[in-house]
């Protein structure tokens, strides 16, 4: 028998002592396993002072509104000093402020504010290349015998059998073409995995990693809680040899989850990360779950978890700009592998570098189902969640209507590329409007105004177009609104976060087919806590389905069970989007309406 909603009705009086215990045992954990996460992009996330950019007084100015969502760890993109090039992630001052974005005095104050409010901060570790612009490489060009210069990784180049200059193998770039750029000052050439302007710094090199050690500690030492790192499995690079040829990467066998980056990670670790309650968390690229496993498990003391791409990945061939359908039941079954063959997974369906989850996975009929259901899959997997600014509010993809009102440079790249292939303009355009990384960087929609609340002037121009659908898709709106997606993740965040399954419990998969899929999530006796168990199942279509026998009797081995919370009330069919929470209600709910902890 399925009891009412507790999103409506709190039927159980909150057992004290349970939760008291529950409290016990979930202090076992470490604070990242337990919080909720919520990347900023400071482009785009508050302009303060009006000139079209997002800056740190403005992301301290939404601090409370965060508090109040539920989160409890801050991912800061990039903030550090840079040109640009690729929006921050070039970076030529790792203990300076962009000035666009504030000063060292502001992000002191952030710091400190956000640790008012109980909230941890979380940086990012850009260092397997620096800017060009960055003093160690504007003394690394100057000659060959500069003390900067194997800081980096510079090569002669080769003769073609023409006679031309070639550069010194035939490694690709992530960006696309070759991955090495001549400089004429020395004549010869350097190493960027990514753009030219992102020169791949030399972890052969131990006064690299001495300084990267430093980096660390100075962040650290000024109260940050950890780093997101980026490209990390990237870094070392163990031979500069030719390459398998390949469509795209060429040669990423020298460099791609290398033993000498196993080791480089440990030695961080084990000099820097260990004299600090904090975490580490890799974007890897590329990886399997063995490959994962080798990167964050406990025992490995490397990473604490990664961020994978593999689920990500499941609707393109080849590379990200060439789409197939998508298939909800191949995006499934991705998950349930990295639910079951990794012990603690980084959760996300979007970033700054993926474009809006409900434009990719959910349906514009049904934008608010889906992006509720969308949540609650997010919300109730094993690992820490990540939510990215506005995936809250159902923020849809970039309305961009030419070429020009892109700033992404790997966006400008790909144009080219396909201009040279002669590919038509249509095809061009709807590439970038599935792809592009521009996608998810359209500054936040505080409210309805011209400027969606995000530059309050209205004469002022954003530095990237924003949604025309600010108009309903707001904070304002939406907090307003006790039906809206922000108040549904409000909700299920304060839920997740008393349930200790749904924080602490082990996956499996118990029904899957084509578009319905239903998982459990249990937690053994721990710390006095009697097991406890739930249910969650989905509609990951937009079709109404029947609940499929098998479903129904997984349902009633809970024996008088209760709905935690639904996209619909109707739980004894499937609308399109549906998904739910299933309790058994012999278990007493640890759901605390105060949201105290």
């Amino acid at each position: 028998m399925l009891l009412p909603c507790i999103f409506t009705t709190l039927f159980f009086a909150l057992d004290i002592e349970l939760f008291s215990l529950y409290n016990k045992a979930m202090n076992l954990l470490p604070w990242w396993k337990t919080r909720i996460a919520y990347q900023i992009y400071p482009r785009s996330f508050c302009d303060s002072n009006n000139d079209g950019i997002g800056d740190i007084p403005g992301i301290i100015s939404k601090l409370d509104y965060l508090v109040e969502l539920g989160v409890g760890i801050l991912w800061l993109s990039p903030v550090y000093r840079s040109p640009n090039d690729d929006n921050g992630y070039d970076i030529s001052g790792y203990r300076e402020i962009n000035p666009e974005f504030g000063t060292m005095d502001d992000m002191k104050n952030l710091i400190a504010e956000a640790k008012k409010r109980g909230l941890k901060l979380v940086m990012d570790l850009v260092v397997n290349h620096t800017s060009d612009e960055h003093p160690w490489f504007q003394e690394s060009r100057k000659s060959k015998d500069n003390p900067y210069r194997s800081y980096y990784i510079w090569q002669p180049g080769r003769t073609a059998k023409t006679g031309k200059k070639i550069p010194p193998n035939n490694w690709s770039s992530f960006f696309t073409g070759s991955a090495w750029e001549y400089d004429k000052t020395t004549d010869e050439y350097y190493l960027h995995l990514f753009s030219k302007k992102q020169p791949d710094l030399n972890y052969n090199n131990p006064d690299v990693i001495s300084a990267v050690k430093d980096i660390m500690t100075f962040w650290l030492d000024l109260g940050i809680d950890g780093f997101r790192c980026d490209v990390i499995n990237v870094i070392f690079k163990t031979s500069l040899a030719n390459g398998k040829k390949r469509l795209a990467l060429t040669g990423r066998e020298w460099y791609h989850c290398q033993e000498g980056c196993h080791k480089i990670l440990a030695e961080l670790r084990r000099d820097v990360l260990s004299k600090y309650d904090c975490v580490a968390i890799g974007e890897t690229v590329l990886v399997n779950t063995k490959q994962a496993n080798e990167l964050c498990a406990s025992e490995r003391k490397e990473l604490d978890m990664v961020f994978s791409f593999e689920h990500v990945e499941c609707d393109q061939i080849n590379n990200k700009w060439f789409k197939l359908p998508f298939k909800p039941q191949k995006f499934m079954e991705t998950i349930e592998k990295w639910q079951n063959e990794l012990d603690w997974n980084a959760l996300y369906f979007e970033n700054h570098d993926q474009p809006r989850s409900v434009s990719r996975f959910g349906n514009k009929k049904y934008l608010i189902q889906s992006a509720k259901m969308l949540s609650m899959l997010l919300l109730t997997l094993r690992g820490t969640p990540f939510i990215y600014e506005g995936q809250e509010l159902a923020m849809e993809n970039g309305e961009f209507q030419d070429i020009n009102e892109f700033q992404d440079i790997e966006s400008h790249k790909v144009w080219q590329i396909a201009t040279n292939l002669h590919f038509p303009y249509w095809l061009k355009m709807k590439m970038l409007h599935r792809t592009s990384r521009d996608n998810a960087r359209t500054p936040m929609q505080w409210n309805n105004s011209k400027n969606a609340g995000f530059s309050p002037d209205e004469t002022v121009k954003p530095w990237l177009k924003i949604n025309s659908n600010k108009d309903y898709i707001n904070v304002e709106a939406e907090k307003a609104d006790s039906n809206s997606v922000f108040n549904w993740y409000k909700k299920l965040i304060l839920l997740r976060r008393n349930t200790p399954e749904l924080v602490g419990g082990k996956f499996k998969m118990i029904y899957k087919n084509r578009n319905i899929f239903a998982y459990q999530r249990t937690l053994s006796e721990v710390a006095g806590v009697p097991e406890k168990k739930s249910i969650v199942v989905i509609n990951f279509s937009g079709k109404k389905h029947s609940l499929p026998t098998e479903l129904k009797a997984a349902l009633d081995s809970l024996g008088s069970s209760v709905v935690l919370c639904s996209v619909y009330e109707e739980t004894k069919n499937l609308p399109p989007y549906a998904a739910f929470i299933v309790r058994s209600a012999t278990n007493k709910t640890d759901f605390n309406s105060s949201g105290e902890q």
